[in-house]
């Protein structure tokens, strides 16, 4: 049977912790783990979901679950796979969460690595597109256009000048056996390709949008509504990779208003009427490359 809201695991295996209200980051790692279960190994390198999860003298996992160094969230999964099955223990799921900056960014090379080793472990990247424990820097999974501390927004600098990195795609040019995107804003799309993931031997790759309220500066109870409306304006796309093929989940008839989805948000609130087509036709470029390359589900 598939997992759905009925049939979801009530047992929390994520709770009591100190994310800050309307976090999309803590909303996919209990989502996940209520799908995955108790049996499941959680590696967490630094980062917000680290930083709000283990706090001496608690711990909010329900399930195992170990902090990793920065970069090495993917070795240490591969560790913890390693290790069990050393010992015959065959039914667990080994399951990293990073965000943007820790996959993209600091973990990439340990992700790349796990992957041509094809060995069995779920990495999740919980995106909310820039460094946001440490004070919201980008990373290489800022969209165009955004302020960050580093990436600063004034007369003559326009937020970040870099298309954001397409991680989805990256992993799936390893030939991994399953790799998707995914946003909170969709939480059965979510939950059903981590139970999928979870089903298929070898690495497994999942990027999903996770808003933050904070860095994103919108108010704590939009975060749901604005991870839905990334996907319906065309900006972000629910996918898959699997046996070598690229397919689509959703493919909107007509995107909504892509100036709307900007103008919600602190971080963009410099752009102008340029800015905002710069990103409307990078948008459509994307889509023209997606459709003809991408099947339909």
């Amino acid at each position: 049977m598939s997992i759905n809201a009925k049939t979801l695991d009530k047992t929390e295996y994520f709770y009591g912790h100190k994310a800050c209200a309307g976090c999309g980051g803590s909303l996919a790692v209990r989502i996940a783990l209520k799908v995955l279960g108790k049996r499941s190994i959680a590696v967490l390198p630094a980062g917000c979901m680290s930083a709000v999860g283990f706090n001496f003298p608690q711990l909010c996992f329900g399930n195992n679950a170990i902090i990793s160094t920065f970069a090495g969230t993917a070795s240490m999964l591969t560790g913890v796979y390693a290790g069990l099955k050393a010992q015959g223990i065959t039914d667990f799921q080994a399951v990293g969460f990073a965000g943007d900056g820790g996959t993209a960014d600091i973990g990439l090379q340990a992700l790349s690595g796990a992957i041509d080793r094809n060995d069995d472990i779920l990495y999740i990247c919980y995106d909310n597109e820039a460094y946001m424990n440490t004070g919201i820097q980008k990373s290489s999974l800022t969209p165009f256009g955004a302020k960050t501390t580093t990436t600063p927004a004034g007369k003559n600098i326009r937020g970040n000048l870099r298309q954001k990195k397409n991680m989805f795609e990256i992993a799936a040019a390893h030939d991994i056996p399953y790799a998707a995107t995914a946003s909170i804003g969709y939480i059965n799309d979510f939950m059903a390709k981590v139970e999928k993931a979870s089903k298929i031997r070898g690495t497994k790759y999942i990027h999903v949008i996770a808003p933050c309220p904070t860095g994103w500066g919108v108010a704590s109870d939009q975060t749901v509504d604005i991870a839905k409306e990334v996907v319906d304006c065309g900006l972000w796309y629910l996918a898959e990779y699997e046996n070598g093929s690229f397919k689509i989940n959703r493919r909107p008839k007509e995107f909504s208003s892509v100036e709307e989805y900007i103008r919600r948000q602190g971080r963009f609130k410099h752009l102008n009427d340029e800015d905002i087509k710069v990103i409307i036709d990078s948008r459509d470029k994307k889509w023209e490359a997606i459709d003809k390359t991408y099947s339909l589900q």
